[in-house]
């Protein structure tokens, strides 16, 4: 195999992310700064890394349907396609010249992989280089009159069960393209001011602009948040104002009686925990923090270290057979493992991993914690259920099918955020009352 050293080190750092994704089941965001610093990327070539990344990984669909049109022979290398893909957003999703797109393909496969693709390479980029993305999608996609579901999967390239549960979901047939569009978007950094920690003033000094939902939000405009110095100390975080609000639905809901005693079920990695800490401090009041899994508890334990005074401890436990006695606490939050089809703007490999048997184990599974965590309130207090996904299923579904099976709880309010419409992940929220 050839030496890299003539490969682009931007284009090597993505290659590398794309193959952990693959083969590791890695999530790219957090693969890419481990990967960044190996090859000693800062600045612009970290943000063309990370644009290169992200955007191969969220137009993969689209992209395969377009480079399976270029092929005469149908079988294709796994590493080989992610080179291409590499490629083919440079072509058709970013503003890099054809020739150069094309030779530092090829000699990223001739680094990586070896010299015998390079000539294919070159000639399945060169075919591509041919037409813009809007003709290409004309040609690879099915016809939007006879299989509308079919050619928005392949326009937006999103799996076809999952354009057909976010638009059940959605319910407006209308606004499907602009969801499907937002999910290829790149999400904005939203940091969140923790309450008696940091302020949104603090944030705003540092380069951001106030958020619009949450009144602990702020946008960071440009810039590495764990550079902001209150990041960097846990007085404040990295967290979409989707998440802030759920958070705020748990505190903010009336209460008549004690309220000093709050849960997070499932709480890593802990920033909605972290929030929800710093609330209860200038209350009184103490979360305990529950997950699951002892790793994802210590993140848990390092994301609320600020926000100590208001946490009454973190603890590994499992929320569906809860060691605590029933209606132990006054407010519990349940951020319940789902299919994350809410957030695939941030964590783009989740629709091409994700199942729709996957729903078989997860909706089980909320049924569980959302039943044990009314069981955990006392009566009178309140549950926030929340899941980053919005598939009906695993939100009003749930719900209904938990409410229905006990005469002690009744829903109060639900709400529903879209990233098109709101410029959040999709989140879904539902507040249920202790009777």
């Amino acid at each position: 195999m050839a030496s890299s050293t003539k490969v682009d080190p931007s284009r090597l750092a993505a290659y590398d992310v794309l193959k952990a994704v693959r083969l590791d089941d890695a999530y790219a965001n957090l693969t890419l700064p481990q990967v960044l610093a190996e090859h000693k990327l800062e600045g612009r070539d970290a943000a063309f890394t990370t644009e290169l990344v992200s955007g191969t990984i969220r137009w993969q669909g689209t992209y395969d349907a377009i480079i399976d049109a270029c092929l005469t022979k149908p079988k294709l290398e796994a590493k080989v396609r992610d080179a291409l893909r590499l490629g083919v957003h440079q072509l058709l999703g970013m503003r890099v010249p054809d020739h150069a797109a094309i030779s530092t393909s090829v000699d990223l496969v001739r680094a990586r992989i070896g010299v015998g693709p390079t000539g294919f390479t070159n000639a399945v980029l060169r075919k591509v280089s041919a037409q813009d993305l809007d003709t290409w999608i004309q040609q690879v996609a099915p016809d939007m009159a006879v299989d509308p579901v079919g050619h928005a999967s392949i326009a937006y390239s999103h799996p076809r069960w999952v354009v057909e549960a976010l638009g059940e979901a959605l319910g407006i047939a209308a606004e499907l393209p602009a969801l499907l569009a937002a999910d290829n978007a790149a999400p904005k950094v939203m940091l969140v001011a923790r309450p008696g920690l940091s302020t949104v003033d603090e944030l705003m000094a540092a380069g951001g602009v106030r958020g619009t939902l949450s009144p602990y939000a702020v946008e960071l405009a440009a810039g590495d948040p764990s550079a902001v110095p209150a990041v960097a100390a846990g007085r404040a975080g990295v967290q979409d104002e989707g998440s802030q609000l759920v958070a705020l639905a748990l505190a903010e809901t009336q209460l008549e009686g004690r309220d000093e005693r709050w849960l997070d079920v499932c709480s890593g990695p802990g920033g909605k925990a972290a929030l929800l800490a710093a609330l209860a401090a200038q209350r009184g009041a103490k979360v305990l923090a529950n997950e699951l899994q002892q790793h994802r508890a210590r993140l848990v334990a390092r994301g609320t270290r600020a926000a100590r005074s208001g946490l009454s401890g973190v603890v590994t436990g499992d929320g569906t057979r809860p060691p605590w006695r029933e209606g132990t606490f006054d407010r519990v939050l349940v951020d319940a493992p789902c299919s994350g089809l809410g957030a695939l703007r941030r964590r783009p490999e989740s629709r091409w991993r994700r199942t729709p048997q996957d729903l078989d184990v997860l909706v089980p599974l909320q049924r569980a914690l959302l039943d044990a965590a009314i069981t955990s309130t006392r009566p009178g207090g309140v549950v926030v259920y929340a899941t980053c996904s919005p598939v009906l299923a695993e939100t009003t579904g749930v719900v209904g099918a938990v409410l229905a099976a006990r005469e002690d709880a009744t829903l109060e309010s639900t709400r529903q955020l879209w990233p098109h419409r709101d410029g959040t992940d999709a989140m879904f929220i539902a507040t249920i009352r202790r009777r």
